[in-house]
Order: structure tokens, then sequence, then C-alpha cells
């Protein structure tokens, strides 16, 4: 018999986010601003199962979605380093965009980020009994960027 540890998955998507960037250094159209509707899947895993014989209750995620929405609902994402910030921070004040400021707007650093929020609720949550090891960020049915880490928490329980 094997000694391997037993591992459990599954995975949840959640679409639907219509936001608009640019990436102000790329030299080509991308400097543009332009949107998406974006969506993102989560993989999870647990060693063991819930009283439900869940690896996650997804009916439990509502904070994380809340987290979604708020970034990426209807809004204007754009580097911290962008030369214009000060004219996007204006167009905010004045309503006319609804502004986040983020370390990078591509989808890998946007797939990193969203990796850590679902990691934060699940370790206060399940204290360490489940993870998010993978993360896919898709601008559109055609291009998506992947982030996957097992949390150094998850290995050590």
């Amino acid at each position: 018999m094997s000694h391997q540890a037993t591992c459990y998955s599954c995975s949840k998507h959640f679409e639907g986010y219509p936001c608009c960037h640019r990436q102000w250094k790329h030299p080509g159209h991308c400097s543009f601003v332009h949107g998406y509707s974006r969506s993102f899947t989560f993989w999870f895993k647990a060693k063991t199962l819930d009283e439900n014989g869940f690896v996650v209750d997804f009916s439990r995620f509502q904070d994380l979605e809340k987290q979604l929405k708020e970034h990426f609902d209807h809004t204007f994402l754009v580097n911290k380093d962008d030369p214009f910030l000060s004219h996007w921070e204006e167009l905010h004040s004045k309503k006319a965009l609804d502004l986040r400021i983020m370390e990078n707007v591509g989808m890998e650093y946007t797939s990193e980020l969203i990796w850590g929020w679902a990691n934060s609720l699940l370790f206060q949550r399940d204290f360490g009994r489940t993870c998010c090891y993978r993360v896919k960020a898709s601008e559109n049915n055609f291009n998506s960027a992947f982030f996957e880490l097992i949390p150094d928490w998850f290995e050590s329980i």
C-alpha cells in the first residue's frame, strides 16, 4: 500500500466582471484603454473533507465574490506607475470612472493577487484544512493567465 497523502480537489468559476485597463508601457495597441469581461477559476485542495463531504463549501464564497466584484466590476484598472495616474485620479474624483490602482493590471499579476485573496479567506475559515493552489484569470475566451502555488502553511499541516 502506498503512503501517499490523500488529497481532494475541486474548482469554482466566477464570471461577468466587465472592467477596463491599459498597459501603458506596451509599444502597441495594449497601451490604449480597453476592456474585457474578466472571469476567474479557482482550484482548491483539502487533505480531509468537511462535515458535508466537501473540499470547500461553494455557498460560503460570498466574501470572495464581493471582493472580486468590488475590484473588477465596472472599474478602471491602472498600474501604480502609470504616468497619467493623476489624471485617472481626477476622473475618479469626478465620478467619471471607478479607479483601482494595482501593481500591474495584467492577467498574470491578477491571478496571483486573487490567489492571495482566496487563501486568506480559506486560512481564516478552515485553519489550514484547505487551500487554493491554482487560479486562472481570463480577459476573454482566448487569453488567460495562471498562478500556481501551494501555500507553505498547507504543506506543514
